[in-house]
């Protein structure tokens, strides 16, 4: 024998009631909700502490550090300082700075005031100095076109030399250090300037007094230049003995001849 169980319609089904509802607070006793909220303490901090131990090791309450200004400190103090506060440092190197002294920190990297987290590496870079300044080019210009070139590039001018050249007199042919070499602002360049080219011949001043070779020089387009006296025995005193530039000699207008004078014994 079958049976035959009657389903009833689709729309009439109604879902099961629960037969426990939550309590509502004003049916709750003050002792009941602090147990409430004990227990609820509990199974958080237990969770969190299974979290943080097991599934996610890490410290309890994460340190973290400051990282202290260094710029402008010298390398030594800044690394000290950095290591005062639980951090490392990584060597950048060095970069010229205008107004930094050499050896000071100019940049740091994480900045001032951030806060890291233990062992972290600071990066520095260092002052390495005023960039050098190059040796401007005033070959072929004016001696003092040429002398204001260098003051403006930041150098300044030292001992200016005269040579005989196929140039014309005042101009500047090269300097010492040549042009295009870099160096320090505030460095010494030598200026070399033509004094023409050599075309007088250097009179004979041997036997003359120092007068009358000065003004034979003078005559010839040239200056006397230094004297000497020397002790030399048959000389009548007082008369020249020797010249430089040798007599026949082409030097430049202007060129200085220097004599040696015999003095008595």
């Amino acid at each position: 024998m079958q049976f035959r169980r009657r389903m009833p319609p689709l729309r009439e089904w109604r879902l099961p009631r629960w037969p426990w509802r939550l309590p509502r607070l004003a049916d709750i006793g003050r002792e009941q909700a602090l147990r409430w909220t004990f227990w609820l303490f509990v199974a958080g901090l237990t969770g969190y502490l299974i979290a943080a131990l097991f599934v996610f090791p890490a410290p309890l309450i994460p340190r973290h550090q400051v990282v202290p200004r260094v710029l402008g400190l010298p390398l030594t103090e800044a690394q000290r300082d950095i290591a005062a506060a639980r951090l490392g440092t990584i060597d950048n190197g060095s970069e010229p700075h205008y107004s930094a002294p050499i050896g000071t920190v100019i940049w740091q990297d994480p900045p001032p005031g951030l806060e890291a987290p233990p062992n972290l590496r600071v990066a520095l870079v260092v002052s390495a100095g005023p960039p050098r300044v190059a040796v401007p080019d005033v070959a072929g210009l004016d001696v003092e076109l040429a002398r204001s070139l260098i003051v403006a590039a930041g150098l300044t001018v030292g001992q200016v030399e005269t040579v005989q050249a196929a140039v014309p007199t005042g101009l500047a042919m090269a300097t010492r250090p040549p042009a295009a070499t870099t160096v320090a602002p505030g460095s010494r360049v030598a200026l070399v300037v033509s004094r023409g080219a050599p075309t007088i011949s250097v009179p004979d001043l041997l036997g003359l007094s120092p007068v009358d070779a000065r003004v034979r020089l003078e005559q010839a387009g040239l200056e006397l230049g230094g004297v000497t006296r020397r002790r030399t025995p048959g000389t009548a005193p007082g008369t020249i003995i020797a010249q430089r530039p040798a007599s026949a000699t082409l030097a430049a207008p202007g060129t200085l001849v220097e004599i040696v004078v015999a003095r008595s014994p």
